[in-house]
């Protein structure tokens, strides 16, 4: 039952991180795009 826990904790730990480094992912190219935009209607 101890190895399960754990087991179940690093998942749960590792699922977190994944979706955080997509959300990050998303926003930075979000910010990009955002930038591209002001560059193309100031020039």
């Amino acid at each position: 039952m101890n190895r399960l826990l754990k087991l179940l904790v690093v998942f749960f730990i590792a699922s977190l991180a994944l979706s955080g480094c997509n959300t990050f992912r998303g926003f930075g190219e979000d910010v990009k795009h955002l930038g591209n935009s002001i560059s193309h209607a100031a020039g």
